[in-house]
């Protein structure tokens, strides 16, 4: 069954229908519109995966700092460290709904790399610290400066892509929470063991001024690179931006900043009435409950009887596992234009792997099940995300909020999740690995339940009805090259 069924639905007692008048008047040109997607494809998606994965690197990296030296030289207990991951996400969810209320009357472009230079200044910092509560501080401002990226960006590509091109793109951009966990790893190992005391400094300390220093470079060539929404963005064409608009209205997802506005606190009542919006908050709170384990990477390694530095090198086998599963279950997803099923298999792969994992003993096994039970989890996240935001397509201040919402929300089960995998547990991590489990077994039943009352009570259109972006009659091609655009009344 597919998300992209349309019907009419109705508002109370009646049925509106002028979305579908729209969307049946609007006419496409579908070589334009290759041509703008791969105008749009070339600058947007390198820019948020760049900025993605130094955004990862900048948040993972305190497992390869715990396990590097910093643990040691701030006498750290394992409830230390699991304060210094729970702080991060406290600041996290409070913020995410407001940044992306925000970001709806802003320009991305700006707003987005902003942050990010002081996100990047910040990490530079953990360099300075005496203490690990100075970390936990440092950590929890972080959590500030981040909450608006993730949420941000999934809001800006479900302004410019179709349902149907949602899945290929953002599991594009997901990878670069894979690649962070690869490249972190061997980065981690080659800086900590490599530049450990040069000019005085400990190898954990230049871990983080390289990588805050990464990221100040990717934000400031990202102001350059990085679009504003569709009816906004000033390297579009007139003509261009009006297609990227009008596909959107027909394919009944809502542009931003280029139609009618609804005030901040409808679209606030909007989200919070919505029993969509609670499903997938619930949804998401299991695959990023589970997708807490990255954290503890390398002390699972470790457990494992790697030590040294072959515990940072060895953590790329699993995050490139997790890179490939990414792919394949987004890309499949996108060509089968289905989304409940794939969330589903993704779920049962990580419930199968951790299952046989808490009763194998054996370290080389156990290794290979943490890479597909992570493989599974990894795939999960980016999937419900997409799915929330076709399930959800306008008005777009609702989509803002509720995506936040949604993410904020779902990322609160790290809370607590931080504290799933202590060092030295007796029991092999069985808890953590149970718990993690009884995650994803959730997030499997939750697919089917998205699935079935989805299709049962589709989306109201009547919330909104979009209006077609008009441009003068003067710039329109003599060949017909470009859409035929409507004007439309409010």
């Amino acid at each position: 069954m597919s998300i992209f069924h349309k019907s009419k639905l109705t508002d109370g007692n009646q049925v509106q229908t002028a979305t579908s008048d729209v969307q049946s008047t609007l006419e496409i040109d579908e070589h334009e519109e290759k041509k703008l997607l791969k105008k749009v494809d070339a600058r947007l998606i390198p820019t948020v995966f760049f900025m993605y994965l130094v955004s990862y690197l900048d948040r993972s990296n305190i497992g390869n700092a715990y396990t590097g030296g910093m643990g040691k030289e701030f006498n750290m207990t394992s409830q230390d460290y699991s304060i210094v991951l729970l702080v991060f996400f406290i600041s996290y969810v409070l913020f995410e709904p407001i940044s992306n209320a925000i970001l709806t009357r802003v320009r991305p472009s700006i707003y987005l790399p902003s942050l990010m230079i002081l996100w990047g200044i910040l990490t530079m910092c953990f360099a300075a610290a005496q203490s690990w509560q100075a970390i936990a501080g440092l950590r929890f401002i972080l959590g500030i400066l981040e909450s608006s990226f993730a949420p941000g960006v999934l809001f800006l590509l479900s302004a410019w892509y179709k349902r149907g091109e949602m899945g290929r793109r953002y599991s594009l951009y997901y990878t670069a929470v894979a690649l962070s966990g690869i490249f972190g790893g061997l980065i981690a190992g080659g800086l900590i063991k490599e530049l450990d005391g040069a000019r005085g400094i400990p190898g954990w300390k230049w871990l983080f001024i390289v990588e805050g220093a990464i990221t100040c470079f990717v934000s400031i060539i990202s102001i350059f690179t990085l679009p504003d929404f569709p009816s906004t963005t000033r390297w579009l064409t007139t003509a261009e931006r009006a297609l990227a608009s009008n596909r959107l209205i027909k394919d009944s997802v809502g542009d931003t900043q280029g139609g009618d506005k609804i005030s901040h606190k409808e679209a606030a009542k909007m989200t919070f009435t919505d029993w969509r919006v609670w499903s997938f908050v619930l949804t998401y709170m299991c695959t990023t409950g589970a997708q807490t384990i990255q954290y503890f990477i390398p002390e699972l390694v470790k457990s494992m009887g790697y030590t040294g530095y072959d515990i940072q090198y060895f953590t790329a086998p699993i995050y490139t596992v997790a890179f490939v599963s990414i792919l394949a279950f987004c890309f499949s997803s996108d060509y089968f234009k289905e989304r409940a099923l794939h969330l589903a298999a993704a779920s049962a792969l990580s419930v199968v792997c951790f299952a046989i994992l808490i009763g194998v003993l054996n370290n080389t096994a156990r290794y290979v099940l943490l890479c597909f039970g992570v493989a599974g989890v990894y795939a999960a996240c980016p999937l419900v995300s997409i799915y929330a935001a076709n399930a959800i397509p306008w008005p777009s201040e609702k989509r803002a909020i509720s995506l936040a919402v949604i993410n904020a929300l779902g990322n609160s089960a790290s809370i607590y999740g931080s504290f799933l995998f202590p060092a030295g547990a007796k029991d092999h991590n069985r808890t953590g690995f149970a718990v993690t489990m009884a995650f994803m077994v959730l997030a499997f039943v939750m697919a089917f339940f998205l699935r079935f009352f989805l299709a049962k009570y589709p989306y109201p259109e009547s919330q909104q009805t979009p209006v077609a972006q008009v441009y003068p009659d003067d710039e329109a091609n003599a060949d017909g090259t470009v859409p035929v655009m409507n004007r439309s009344e409010k």
